[in-house]
């Protein structure tokens, strides 16, 4: 099992892994969540996933486990930024703009999480392990374009899981419900994690 941090300087040093993790955010959120999200040639894709971004991926033998996206929140695409922010200012119909209970943060050391995701073909012996890799990847990836915190939309019951490999995403907004399953928007501050 492997874990890799992507950026559009490193892509072409991985053969197809790049579009193998949008074919993987494919396969669980348009094909298993059934979102109406952008895609082409089997691969899910939107207007984040720009050369700024960072993609981790926790993959074995060309398939990918597991992924998430990195933003920072600094960037803007148009009249995009980041999906927390963009949300908050209503540019996204399907979040709501409610989501943050402060003002939606910018600067180089916040990043946002997202389009998170482990592979439902994923054992469940091996589910714990694909996700504190994942964990821990992305906080390095992080930590190494220098963000000090990210932020996030998680399922609520993922909080309680994620601080039993040492991340502690705090809450930043209320609980809302998307699609059945109760989310939050969730700081995790990588300050105490710098040593």
């Amino acid at each position: 099992m492997e874990v890799t941090t992507l950026s559009f300087s490193n892509i072409h040093e991985h053969g197809a892994l790049f579009s193998n993790v949008l074919r993987a955010r494919h396969e669980n959120f348009i094909t298993r969540n059934q979102w109406d999200l952008p895609q082409a040639d089997g691969m899910e894709f939107d207007q984040y996933d720009t050369p700024a971004s960072r993609w981790v991926a926790v993959h074995y033998n060309g398939q990918v486990m597991a992924g998430v996206r990195l933003t920072p929140t600094t960037h803007r695409c148009g009249i995009y930024s980041y999906m927390i922010k963009d949300a908050q200012d209503g540019l996204l119909e399907t979040i709501p703009t409610n989501l943050l209970w402060e003002t939606a943060p910018i600067g180089p050391h916040i990043w946002e999480s997202s389009r998170v995701f482990v592979s439902r073909h994923v054992p469940a012996r091996e589910r714990m392990i694909v996700q504190m890799k994942l964990g821990c990847e992305m906080v390095n990836a992080a930590r190494e374009v220098g963000a000090t915190s990210l932020l996030g939309i998680v399922p609520d019951a993922s909080r309680r899981l994620s601080r039993r490999f040492g991340i502690v995403c705090d809450p930043a907004g209320p609980i809302m419900d998307f699609d059945g399953v109760d989310c939050v928007c969730v700081n995790i501050a990588l300050a105490t994690k710098m040593h």
